[in-house]
């Protein structure tokens, strides 16, 4: 099948969610979270990828990034993906996929979408029952905001504080720690569906915009109004068809040897 050619949007924020294969837990150890967390970094230095949140769990992965440019995002993720994969399969001599066919991404709004997108990542492993505090899971962004190392950090904090209308550092630390303790407050446990199965999020202005800028791939997809606000859903959808053609270079054969 021919490539399908490749839509990015400029200084769109996407919230990328990408599974084990088989929803296997094959992240559970610590050194397979630190291994991708690793290439995340790299993926920063070589294609200068803008990360804005993340979290590793046991079998999937929340990304939270700014699109920068023409395959920066797809290429990112490639290496990730890829090397998280091969070092695994190396290590325990195996073979086969190690992640989903195709990850998803849903584009966000600013400010209070962000937020409300920030607080779900944030507290993925909460609602797991596995931390009653995102301050003690050593694998996502939440600490390196709070934290932020002097060398080497993959947050892009002003990204973040220009997409959140924030000002300066201590206020971003602080606003962003009391964003959690509200939605620690507030928490159910209940998923939030519309950050993983959504094509976008945010306002109604915002949501009809990229459904015009995705072109035909936005044609014949409704806007509905749901709990968070406005947003697009369908029943499957990835943001892998967004950047390449059917066989995704994520595809489960090419799950960890392919052509970067």
């Amino acid at each position: 099948m021919a490539r399908a050619n490749r839509h990015y949007i400029l200084h769109c924020v996407w919230h990328i969610t990408h599974r084990c294969h088989k929803k296997e837990f094959l992240l559970k150890f610590d050194k397979d979270k630190k291994c991708w967390i690793c290439w995340l970094s790299e993926a920063k230095r070589r294609y200068g990828l803008r990360v804005l949140n993340y979290v590793v769990t046991s079998n999937h992965i929340h990304l939270l990034v700014l699109d920068s440019g023409e395959d920066v995002i797809r290429t990112s993720l490639q290496l990730i993906a890829g090397q998280t994969a091969q070092e695994f399969n190396q290590r325990k001599k195996r073979k086969g996929a190690f992640w989903e066919d195709r990850y998803h991404a849903t584009a966000v709004d600013s400010e209070a979408h962000l937020e409300r997108c920030m607080i779900y990542m944030d507290l993925n492993m909460v609602r797991a029952w596995v931390v009653s505090d995102p301050v003690d899971w050593p694998y996502g962004g939440y600490r390196e905001i709070q934290n932020p190392p002097i060398r080497y950090g993959r947050i892009d904090r002003e990204a973040l504080m220009q997409l959140c209308g924030i000002a300066d550092e201590e206020k971003l630390k602080k606003t962003h720690r009391q964003w959690i303790e509200e939605g620690l407050k507030k928490s159910s446990g209940k998923r939030e569906g519309c950050w993983t199965e959504s094509v976008a999020m945010g306002n109604e202005k915002f949501v009809r915009k990229i459904q015009e800028q995705l072109g035909y791939r936005g044609k014949g997809r409704r806007i509905q109004e749901g709990e968070v606000g406005s947003e697009i859903r369908e029943s499957v959808s990835s943001y892998s068809p967004l950047f390449g053609g059917e066989k995704s270079v994520l595809s489960s054969e090419n799950a960890y040897f392919f052509d970067a």
